[in-house]
């Protein structure tokens, strides 16, 4: 279906624009859609009057494929015969859902009341128009104000996932802080924990004073200095030292000297050396446990600065240090007293006829160097020679003194002209009633150069090795005694043996033939192979020189943990 209108004038274009606003209308072509075709329209519509000349207007409908809904077609081009020009036609087209009501009947009226009419329903157009705008314009501004909430929502939203971010970096931060703190109090631990064994491993007064500046240098401290009060009234000497120290020495706190307050804890700040006024002195005293005063620890940094927890590590140090110190001293004290009771516990062995001795006595290399191990040899007034040798349990100054009194009291038992096995017997009621806690072990061998007999008796004791003239080995294992000091009463038996010219009985302690991988047994064979190599004539003319080679293959290690006393009884031809 197909309408057209020419248009000449303006009343033409009124009435044309007017039918083309109630065709759309009737097709039901949407009020927004009508109103910009009655815009568009419009506008062509004066552009024609200005250029004058007559114009035809055709509107045309389509029918929608596919069920869809159709179209409204409008063209406008100059009339055949209106003498307009040359001109591009204009053409639109809207959507139109009703395109078959193009064909009713449309007619404007020619009166002047009909146009003003049409105009004011153009204006109703517009006026719906503008309530959608309105309604519009009151979404978007509702839109407006969501996405502004929206907005401050995301703001805060940002706002607090930064604060949780700021908050979750000092954390980790704060994690970080922690982590280093602690690895580096466990560093600190750890070295504290390993300079303490280095120190305490040793007694010896000088390895401990070397190992000090080995353990600090370079890793906690630029130069070590270790001030010692080897007087003896052990007040500290200032001469050639920091004022620091000395007053550390004084007052037994520690000092800390430099142009600047160290701010460490427990340590008092003082004017820079005059010794060293560019370098920061810290001065730590070195104490015995009951706080007697050994010397001055003094330290410079590897920095301008301690770090005040290194500094507390550092004191506990000195501490130990002084503690080990102190331990070093009093052992070697004690080392030089059992020293020189030991030596004054050496017997100086007789000259027998017929008889020869040699005596071998060899402290532990651990501990205070001096044990029970003791040998005795002395006349009877018959002419008869005893010869002792035994061990006393436990080392030390009072396993020293307890072998003394046996020696001594064995030596007054033996004047009453007792035999082995009842010397060995009243030792042991001594021990039971006067040293309850105390036990031994002894072996006894008397001589008799007259009728060339030996007479012997053990109590818990290694066996003695006989070597015969002709280089044949025994070990006199007959039935011993048990250890002197046991809470039982026994009665030790006498063992006799005839002895011919040549022979040489071994007494030894267990410190020569025992080892704790092997046992005693492996000990004793290799004794009695080191006896039986000797030539009967190295035997007579040697016996020293013989007991220093006995000794070198049983003591091949260097390591000793017990004492080794070892007595040759040689009988001459």
């Amino acid at each position: 279906m197909t309408r057209a209108w020419r248009i000449a004038t303006v009343t033409d274009a009124a009435r044309a624009r007017i039918s083309v606003a109630r065709l759309a209308a009737a097709c039901g072509v949407p009020t927004v859609t009508r109103t910009r075709l009655a815009a568009a329209l419009s506008g062509q519509l004066r552009q024609c009057l200005t250029k004058g000349g007559t114009w035809l207007l055709t509107v045309e409908s389509s029918e929608g494929t596919g069920g869809g809904p159709g179209e409204l077609h409008v063209v406008l081009v100059p009339a055949p015969d209106g003498a307009a020009g040359e001109r591009t036609p204009w053409t639109t087209s809207v959507p139109c859902p009703d395109p078959g009501r193009l064909s009713d009947p449309c007619p404007v009226p020619e009166e002047t009341a009909a146009l003003s009419e049409g105009l004011l329903g153009a204006d109703e157009d517009t006026s719906l128009v503008l309530e959608e705008l309105a309604a519009q314009e009151d979404l978007v501004a509702f839109h407006r104000e969501e996405l502004h909430q929206t907005n401050q929502g995301v703001l805060a939203l940002h706002a607090e996932l930064d604060a949780a971010g700021r908050a979750q970096r000092e954390a980790f931060a704060a994690e970080r802080r922690a982590r280093t703190e602690a690895e580096n109090a466990r560093r600190r631990l750890t070295f504290l924990a390993d300079a303490s064994a280095a120190l305490t491993a040793s007694l010896n007064h000088d390895e401990i004073l070397r190992r000090l500046p080995e353990l600090l240098v370079p890793r906690y401290a630029d130069g070590v200095d270790v001030w010692l009060f080897d007087h003896e009234d052990g007040r500290p000497l200032p001469a050639d030292h920091p004022g620091a120290a000395v007053q550390a020495a004084r007052t037994g706190r520690p000092q800390y000297a430099a142009d600047h307050p160290g701010n460490l804890p427990g340590v008092e700040d003082r004017p820079p050396s005059a010794l060293a006024p560019d370098r920061p002195l810290l001065c730590v005293p070195l104490l015995t446990p009951r706080r007697a005063p050994l010397g001055v620890l003094t330290l410079s940094p590897q920095g301008e600065r301690w770090d005040p927890d290194d500094a507390v590590m550092l004191i506990e140090l000195a501490r130990r240090a002084g503690i080990a110190l102190d331990n070093a001293r009093r052992f070697e004290h004690n080392r030089d007293i059992a020293e020189t009771l030991q030596r004054a516990l050496l017997t100086e062995l007789p000259s027998a006829p017929g008889v020869g001795l040699a005596a071998r006595y060899l402290p532990a290399t651990h501990g205070l160097n001096i044990g029970g191990d003791w040998y005795d040899a002395f006349l009877q007034r018959d002419g008869s020679l005893v010869t002792v040798i035994g061990d006393v349990t436990g080392h030390g100054l009072h396993a020293a003194v307890m072998m003394s009194q046996l020696r001594t009291a064995l030596r007054a038992y033996a004047v009453d002209g007792d035999s082995p096995g009842r010397l060995l017997t009243r030792l042991h009621g001594y021990l039971r009633h006067l040293q309850p806690d105390l036990f031994a072990t002894a072996v006894i061998a008397r001589f008799h150069p007259d009728d060339r007999t030996l007479t012997w008796a053990a109590a818990g004791h290694p066996p003695p090795v006989l070597r015969l003239p002709d280089g044949e080995v025994r070990t006199l294992d007959a039935k011993p005694g048990a250890m002197l000091g046991i809470p039982l009463s026994q009665d030790i038996p006498d063992h006799t043996e005839r002895l011919a010219p040549g022979s040489t009985l071994a007494l030894y302690t267990d410190g020569l033939v025992e080892r704790r991988s092997q046992g005693i047994d492996p000990g004793i064979e290799r004794l009695g192979s080191a006896l039986a190599s000797f030539d009967r004539a190295e035997l007579d003319t040697d016996l020293e020189d013989a007991a220093d080679r006995v000794l070198q293959p049983l003591l091949s290690d260097s390591e000793r943990d017990d004492d080794v006393c070892l007595l040759l009884c040689h009988l001459r031809g």
